[in-house]
């Protein structure tokens, strides 16, 4: 009989943190994909001997911004250490990182799992470090380029506390969302701004001891890391139950093929020969320096969406919605500010303008619709002014041209005729055509009206207010 086997998931997550300038020296960070290779350089980052790195003071407000995002400790003294491995686009020889007195620990995300609960994923640590450069291979040649050597990065590793593919995609999305909206990292996978290593083992169910773990590398998308853990726990499995023995290895994901192949066997942190940086001191975080990042926090997503359902009557999927992004919620706060109300405002970012932004592939703060527009046109359908279908057909020339919402209702003549005298007089000419629909409605036919309704929308060529129409109707009918 197989023996069903229960896997142990940890991450560790290398964010690419947005300061102009790279960890210990003033070169651009994040260079631009088109700059030409190796022109982001200087006498440190390309490892020349003699010089001497200074700590981007920028890149560790935002590595506290991060750690109190996480809900972690911040050490007030933390040290830098020197990582010692040899690649070719690691040009010192060492990698500048911390070892074992990083700037924060113990923090923890909550997740949601894949039966609706609640999950707290705790992270063991987060420590600053510089990103090696670039290598390339091609045309049998293979190219460094150094314009990345030096990039500020925060590496969040997580305690194994993750039981599936599904909870460690869920992990990384809710981990990404807090990066972006403490606009701590870009976080664009694609430019190489959030990178994800897996660590994986497997044990029988039901015991506690952790199995043999392996890592697995080259993970370029949340779906990849996902796809490749589903497949290493199959490949373990099946292997230990025909008897074999899992290797401590680390595995390259090749999603062409979707299989992982070995790259080498696993180091140590002794094989990292770990020594504190003799030309940095002690990093030491004051008081003051906390409390002013702590005093800029924005409000976190969780509590924005309980806000949001508590105050606003919003519902869980609504808050959740809102609050995917932080330029999202600052868009759906501009257009409540503006007078909307807010689940008429939700109805509308959520169907009409996020399915626009999709389809043309843009993001909110590139909408074309402004929040006071949006707000407008809510509030014009509110007051009676345009009708829904009115207003649907507006929104869409405000999105394609960049009109504003009142030019277009004003010049196209879409407001509503809500004036009592002129409905009333195209009523009375619509019950003296229809008789019979005037019967039904007053023998209790509710539906009837609608026929009513109809004539009089031709006859205003659709501009009647139907809530006033139908209010005249009933009036003339029961007298």
């Amino acid at each position: 009989m197989k023996q069903e086997f229960e896997p142990v998931i940890g991450l560790e997550i290398h964010v690419q943190l947005a300061t102009k300038s790279k960890m210990f020296c003033a070169c651009p960070s994040g260079a631009k994909a088109d700059m030409r290779p190796n022109t982001a350089l200087c006498p440190l980052c390309s490892g020349q001997p003699g010089v001497l790195p200074v700590i981007n003071k920028e890149a560790v407000l935002l590595a506290l911004k991060a750690g109190l995002g996480i809900n972690a400790k911040i050490n007030k003294t933390s040290v830098f250490a020197r990582k010692n491995y040899f690649y070719p686009d690691l040009p010192k020889g060492y990698q500048i990182s911390q070892d074992d007195k990083p700037i924060i620990q113990f923090g923890s995300v909550d997740i949601e799992t894949e039966d609706g609960q609640t999950k707290k994923i705790n992270i063991t640590r987060a420590h600053l470090e510089e990103d090696a450069g670039k290598s390339t291979h091609e045309s049998g040649a293979s190219l460094i380029d150094l314009n990345r050597a030096g990039v500020p990065l925060l590496e969040i590793v997580s305690e194994p506390d993750m039981r599936s593919p599904q909870e460690a995609y869920n992990y990384l999305t809710a981990l990404k969302k807090i990066m972006q909206w403490l606009e701590v990292s870009n976080c664009d996978m694609e430019k190489g701004e959030l990178r994800v290593d897996v660590n994986l083992s497997l044990r029988p169910k039901g015991t506690e001891k952790f199995g043999t773990r392996i890592e697995i590398k080259n993970l370029n998308s949340f779906k990849a890391v996902k796809d490749a853990l589903t497949y290493e726990i199959k490949r373990q499995s099946e292997l230990l139950n025909g008897g074999g023995t899992v290797t401590q290895q680390t595995m390259l994901w090749d999603e062409a093929a979707g299989v992982t192949h070995v790259m080498r066997s696993k180091e140590t942190a002794q094989e990292y020969r770990y020594f504190p940086e003799p030309d940095l001191p002690p990093l030491t975080i004051s008081e003051e320096m906390l409390e002013s990042v702590k005093s800029a926090m924005p409000v976190l997503p969780a509590e924005k969406r309980a806000y949001y359902e508590k105050e606003l009557g919003l519902n869980a999927y609504d808050s959740k919605l809102i609050t995917g992004s932080r330029g999202l919620c600052d868009y759906f706060e501009q257009v409540l500010k503006a007078g909307a109300q807010p689940k008429n405002a939700v109805n509308w970012i959520g169907t009409d303008l996020l399915g626009k932004l999709n389809t043309a592939g843009k993001d909110i703060s590139e909408s074309p619709v402004k929040a006071a527009d949006l707000a407008a046109l809510i509030n014009y359908i509110q007051s009676g002014k345009i009708s829904s279908k009115m207003a649907k057909e507006i929104f869409v020339k405000a999105f394609e041209s960049g009109k504003s919402v009142k030019e277009l209702v004003e010049s196209s003549g879409a407001s509503q005729i809500s004036d009592e005298s002129a409905l009333e007089a195209w009523a009375k000419e619509a019950l003296a055509a229809n008789p019979k629909a005037a019967a039904d409605v007053k023998a209790g036919n509710g539906k009837a009206i609608g026929a009513l309704v109809g004539a009089v929308m031709r006859m205003s060529k659709g501009k009647a207010n139907p809530a006033v129409l139908n209010k005249i109707f009933m009036k003339l009918i029961n007298g």
